[in-house]
């Protein structure tokens, strides 16, 4: 675009304006309007440029004739003046517009979606800082949270659920690090400035898992408890029987189960690794379910009396009030270990699992097995009902 000539601009001259080019301001130092053609005719707007700490930038002021000369020369020398004043006056405004911490990360997990490889990992993090973060935080904008605000947060999950808190402080410190990216905070509350202030973490443990020997016992005696309800003793029995983990089977949907099919699909938006999962429905399983349906509220299978999914620690209570050892996600392991012990084939107990097999095996794995795998959850089926069938009692259980 060729550079004019420096003519003190005025409203008649502006408006015989009509090639392209950039006509600077000898009223107004800086200050320039820019002619192009659009696809509506011609197009004038205000651009200022400026030095910001070394750097040349160009600041647009806003289209001609909605933004007039005069309102232009003003804001002009205002930011001449911060300039001058050693402030950015590019910063400050991008300021003015700060959004709240559940605006800044929908924008954080847009943003890094590109890189991602599918929808799954924008669900977790959403899920993941809507759980704890933004209620926290509420609608405040992102300048206004300090490192107090975020150990309030952190510090009551740092050593009852450290995996969940670290995962938590790595995307409420990625969220604070878009805002520095945009100009919209200047450090960030959640980064190692806090790390001092956090309680030390326990060693990680596995999730203890009750021998498989005493599963058909436990369930059986989930079963019989009368002080419990019905639909946390049948998610109870539904995730032991489907070898799930306990959020699979909190929040699964009447709109995933086919009772015909005797099928059961979880969305790969819901599993762990980002994949569709198809689990073939046993005795047990189907009998929890019909059991559940019978308080059936919405879609949710299993829930919580308010439609609500049923709260975390349900199983964890009832495992408790039982005497029962282990915790909810251990009864994976313990299905494991019952397939190993029992001369069940490593990768039909790896499918059943929704475990990924990595390396060339992995590469070359394209089935889901799903025949075989109904066949081995008949077996976990038998050997679960083996306690003088009271698993199978749950439908007529009081």
């Amino acid at each position: 675009m060729p550079r004019q000539a420096k003519h003190t601009l005025n409203t008649a001259r502006i408006k015989a304006l009509n090639k392209p080019g950039r006509y600077a301001d000898a009223g107004a130092p800086t200050l320039a309007l820019f002619v192009r053609e659009g696809a509506n005719g011609v197009i004038k707007s205000w651009v200022q440029r400026l030095t910001i700490n070394g750097v040349r930038r160009d600041i647009g002021l806003g289209a001609w004739p909605l933004v007039t000369l005069a309102k232009a020369r003003t804001v002009a020398l205002d930011n001449r003046r911060a300039v001058h004043e050693g402030r950015d006056p590019v910063a400050e405004k991008r300021r003015e517009r700060v959004p709240t911490f559940a605006d800044a990360a929908k924008r954080c997990i847009a943003a890094k979606q590109a890189g991602w490889k599918n929808d799954t990992q924008s669900g977790v993090w959403t899920r993941t800082l809507e759980a704890y973060a933004v209620p926290a935080f509420s609608s405040r904008p992102i300048n206004t949270i300090a490192q107090a605000d975020v150990l309030k947060v952190l510090v009551p999950l740092w050593q009852a659920k450290p995996a969940q808190a670290k995962l938590l402080r790595q995307r409420i410190r990625a969220v604070f690090a878009w805002g520095q990216a945009h100009n919209f905070v200047e450090s960030n509350p959640a980064g190692e400035g806090i790390s001092a202030a956090l309680p030390k973490q326990a060693a990680s443990e596995h999730h203890t898992a009750m021998p498989w020997k005493e599963l058909p016992a436990a369930l059986a005696a989930v079963v019989a408890c009368s002080s419990e309800r019905e639909c946390v003793k049948a998610c109870f029995a539904f995730q032991i029987a489907t070898a799930t983990r306990p959020v699979e089977a909190r929040e699964a949907k009447w709109t995933e189960i086919d009772l015909d099919a005797k099928t059961w699909t979880i969305p790969a938006s819901r599993m762990k690794m980002g994949r569709e999962h198809r689990v073939p429905l046993n005795t047990v399983a189907i009998d929890a379910l019909e059991r559940a349906q019978k308080g059936r509220k919405g879609d949710l299978v299993f829930h919580g009396g308010k439609g609500t999914a049923l709260p975390h620690n349900a199983q964890k209570r009832l495992m408790s009030r039982l005497g029962l050892v282990g915790t909810s996600h251990g009864f994976r392991s313990s299905f494991r270990d019952w397939c190993a012990e029992n001369g069940k084939p490593r990768e039909i107990a790896e499918a059943a699992l929704a475990h990924v097999v990595g390396g060339v095996e992995g590469a070359y794995f394209r089935t889901d097995l799903f025949k075989r795998r109904a066949q081995l959850m008949d077996d976990w089926a038998r050997y679960l009902m083996q306690e003088r069938g009271k698993v199978v009692e749950l439908t007529t259980a009081q």
